[in-house]
């Protein structure tokens, strides 16, 4: 009679609509061995050149709670790329992950979303009869500052290559400066899953450049008529919200972070400080913040 938490997750993948025809998404199932498997489910879902195993430390922290559920977002990690990159759209992202919650077979489930995996979240936890039960927003809200897209736009889909493994996460950390202090052990395992071989030899990074195009095609008032649609989904929004803050942000400013515990759902704002854009959700007392609220009944 066991009930141990694996090491590794299992890769599945389910197969998704878009405009083009179909696609698979990946996803990495964690969850106890044995006869007690958890009746709960969470989604992790990560953020816009990441992919599920950013959530290796917190899906460990929680399987002895949940089924963790942490999606190669399309275009990302294991999943297939778009052959259209105009649908690498939050719209197009949520339609995915209703197709995986009938995968799961779940009528609730509880969300953990990292700054893009925030806004699938809270697409998702908009929608009439949403499955929703809790929802965590990391570092992210209906209004994202200009500065940080601009930051992102400037690396997001640059062709890259690294001879080594170490290299990579030494050049990945110079742009992810906001992820926080992290040992080079704690770097080095974010950074082997956003690996894949480069044709030329060395690595690169494990996302379809095209992921960019979407991004660098916002203009201002695409962003503003946008951000009005984003306040009006958070609006919707009925189920207990967390809004995690890295204290640094250049993404979510404390504006909005302020105006987000006001409206909606009134999100339960925690920040951390020495933090920017955003928590990994591997320090301890950022995986203490969400378990908290996870498992308060």
């Amino acid at each position: 009679m066991t009930n141990a938490t694996p090491a590794q997750p299992t890769l599945r993948h389910v197969q998704c609509l878009d405009s083009r025809g179909l696609h698979r998404m990946a996803y990495w199932q964690w969850e106890q061995q044995g006869d007690l498997a958890h009746p709960r489910t969470l989604v992790c879902a990560h953020g816009l050149s990441r992919q599920g195993r950013d959530f290796d430390t917190l899906a460990r922290d929680l399987a002895s709670h949940y089924r963790v559920i942490c999606p190669d977002v399309v275009g990302r990690g294991k999943s297939d790329r778009l052959a259209d990159p105009m649908g690498y759209a939050i719209p197009s992202y949520v339609a995915d992950m209703v197709t995986l919650v009938a995968r799961l077979d779940v009528t609730e489930l509880d969300w953990v979303g990292t700054s893009m995996g925030g806004l699938i979240g809270l697409g998702l936890a908009s929608l009439p009869g949403s499955p929703v039960r809790k929802l965590v927003l990391n570092d992210v809200g209906p209004a994202i500052e200009p500065s940080a897209i601009a930051r992102i736009a400037g690396y997001l889909g640059q062709p890259v290559t690294w001879q080594t493994v170490e290299e990579a996460a030494a050049a990945l950390r110079s742009v992810s400066l906001g992820f926080g202090p992290h040992t080079a052990e704690q770097w080095l395992e974010l950074t082997r899953p956003q690996l894949v071989p480069s044709p030329g030899g060395g690595f690169m990074s494990h996302y379809d450049p095209a992921i960019a195009v979407p991004v660098r095609a916002m203009t201002p008032d695409m962003a503003k008529a946008g951000e009005a649609l984003l306040w009006q989904s958070y609006e919707r929004v009925r189920c207990p919200t967390l809004l995690l803050r890295g204290a640094d942000s250049d993404l979510l400013s404390p504006t909005t972070a302020k105006a987000m515990t006001e409206r909606g759902p009134h999100a339960h704002l925690v920040e951390f400080a020495g933090v920017g854009h955003a928590p990994t959700l591997v320090a301890a007392d950022q995986r203490a913040a969400v378990r908290s609220f996870l498992l308060d009944p």
